[in-house]
């Protein structure tokens, strides 16, 4: 906008500019030309009274000299009762035109070398006409022509200046309220919620600050209203968590009673979790800082002994592979656990009972792959299950614990993605960027894109086709 401005009002001023600059300066020449041609008119009139008076040479040699202007003026008298014409001074313009002067009795200007000439007819007592030349140089024509036009030329180039300089200032005191509008627009999507704007400026972006700091309070108070509603909601379930904590108390020994029991504890510490979360209004999959972490094998193992049990009461067969060494993510133990149970969560709930399944752990150089596979029908419309609260289309699925693990993954930089599996079924592949490098800020929400290949990528996605294009068994 600001070069916008600088730009009309170069070009206006320009116009405006050279629309009076040009007749002015034209204007300027042929007054000089007119100013040299009225002082040849007055030398000229200054020798008329003499030559009315008499035509001797002596006398009228004295008039031209005393006027001062002997070598640029001539007279031209013609002959009379036998006498011979007389010329006084130097000719310069042709006989033709000094003949034409006087058979028309009015004056006339000739072209001459380097110059003009005047002719001037003046009547005789004898009733001739002579002819009085006045030579008008060239340079008396154009003087004082080039010094006028410079001037004008430089009065012309400060007023672009001058106009070129409001212009600027006026385009930086617009600009720079729309900069801050875009600066906080930018902090505010970056997660800033403080960030506001001052309301300065032209009237159409002082409104537009009031609106968009309007529209930042309402951010911020929606947020906070959701924080609660869900620190409230979740606070609702501690009561029914209790009396399932002392039903769980009262079934005695045995691996499904401690089963239950974990299980109980487990969902009190998420429901622990979530108002903490929520009133503490922090993400609970938020990117890692250096050193954090967990180690992903362990993980896995615990949360597959957590649900072989419930696996062996349904008839399924199970496996686990690569979690046999420790493997280090950037990732939180909770928000790991929280994406297994929900990817092994939906294989009980979508699959057939006696449906097995698989989880598999890669470690590569930059990347850590966590695929879960089963044999179930498998997921007609993956980009659908990818879809916040849509899910696969089946009962029950709203698609939040796909998206779970889509955020989990997405804060290290990597992605998910959702294929058929050796097993016959659905694979979820979990890719775990270790360095981050990739992570953007319009990474989030965006499913399905091609990645740019990273060293050492290659490998770890060859050693998993290879991995699964081996025969496998189930126990």
């Amino acid at each position: 906008m600001r070069w916008a401005l600088v730009k009309v009002s170069l070009a206006v001023t320009a116009m405006v500019v050279l629309a009076f600059a040009v007749p002015l300066g034209l204007v300027i020449k042929e007054m000089a030309r007119d100013r040299a041609f009225s002082n040849a008119e007055r030398e000229a009139a200054a020798v008329a009274p003499a030559l009315s008076i008499t035509t001797d040479r002596d006398q009228l040699e004295r008039v031209v000299v005393s006027a001062g202007t002997d070598d640029g003026m001539a007279v031209h008298i013609p002959a009379a009762d036998g006498e011979e014409a007389l010329r006084i001074g130097r000719q310069r313009a042709a006989a033709e035109d000094i003949a034409a002067v006087r058979r028309l009795g009015r004056a006339s200007t000739s072209t001459v070398s380097d110059g003009s000439a005047l002719l001037q007819p003046v009547a005789l007592s004898t009733g001739e006409i002579a002819v009085v030349e006045v030579y008008v140089p060239g340079s008396e024509v154009t003087n004082g022509v080039g010094t006028a036009w410079a001037v004008l030329a430089a009065v012309g180039v400060a007023l672009i200046l001058g106009s070129v300089a409001v212009a600027d200032r006026l385009g930086v005191r617009m600009v720079r309220p729309a900069q801050r509008l875009v600066e906080g627009a930018h902090e505010l999507g970056e997660g800033k919620l403080g960030a506001r704007v001052p309301e300065e400026g032209p009237t159409e972006l002082r409104l537009a600050a009031v609106a968009f700091n309007s529209m930042a309070d309402q951010v911020v108070q929606l947020l906070a209203n959701e924080r609660e509603l869900a620190a409230d909601l979740s606070h609702r379930l501690r009561t029914p968590l209790t009396v399932l904590r002392l039903n769980a108390a009262s079934l005695g020994e045995g691996p499904a009673a401690e089963q239950t029991r974990a299980a109980v504890e487990q969902l009190e510490r998420e429901v622990d979790t979530i108002i903490r979360t929520a009133r503490d209004a922090k993400p609970q999959t938020a990117a890692a800082g250096p050193g954090a972490g967990c180690d992903a094998a362990e993980v896995v193992r615990e949360r597959m002994a957590f649900w072989s049990a419930l696996a062996e009461d349904e008839g399924r067969k199970w496996r686990v592979a690569g979690a046999d060494r420790p493997v280090r993510i950037p990732v939180a133990r909770a928000d790991l656990a929280a994406a297994l149970d929900a990817l092994l969560g939906n294989v009980f709930r979508h699959t057939p009972e006696g449906t097995a399944f698989a989880v598999d752990l890669h470690n590569g150089e930059d990347a850590v792959i966590v695929l879960v596979s089963d044999a179930g029908p498998g997921i007609p419309d993956p980009e659908a299950a990818m879809a916040r609260g849509r899910g696969s289309g089946s009962d029950g699925s709203t698609g939040l614990g796909l998206d779970i693990v889509r955020r989990l993954a997405e804060s290290t930089g990597g992605d998910v993605r959702i294929g058929s599996s050796v097993l016959g079924g659905t694979e979820v592949r979990i890719w775990i960027q270790l360095d981050g490098r990739e992570r953007t800020p319009g990474r989030r929400g965006h499913r399905g894109a091609v990645r740019r290949r990273r060293p050492g990528r290659r490998s770890l996605s060859h050693r998993v086709v290879s991995t699964f294009n081996r025969p496998r068994s189930l126990p």
